[in-house]
């Protein structure tokens, strides 16, 4: 089998000096804020979704899998479907009043938007 390392290196020009080590830049992630110092903001948001309303929880700052831990916690309690990803909890329907009222209640400072 061989190894399919290249494949992960897409805009790396060749090298011909035998030295050459290529190293991955390796970003870490942002450490995660305890949920009294996050400062989340609960909006609707209709655009791109066929008219469909969705609530989003955008602001958090910290890991993707704290990320994930609260908008499945946020999913379960409200009874909807929904995504964690790029810092945004993304829930179906619009449930301002009731997610604010569930981030306050765990301790984060939440306030609805628009």
């Amino acid at each position: 089998m061989t190894d399919n390392n290249w494949k992960k290196r897409s805009g790396v020009v060749y090298s011909t000096d035998p030295d050459f080590n290529y190293s991955e830049d390796t970003a870490s992630e942002a450490e995660t804020l305890v949920p009294s110092r996050q400062k989340l903001i609960v909006t609707i948001d209709r655009r791109f979704r066929g008219g469909k309303q969705v609530t989003l929880v955008s602001g958090f700052i910290g890991s993707q899998d704290d990320l994930a831990a609260l908008g499945k916690t946020l999913k379960v309690k409200c009874g909807v479907g929904g995504t964690a990803k790029d810092g945004e909890i993304t829930l179906q329907g619009d449930l301002r009043d009731k997610v604010t009222a569930l981030l306050l209640a765990m301790g984060y400072h939440a306030k609805r938007g628009n």
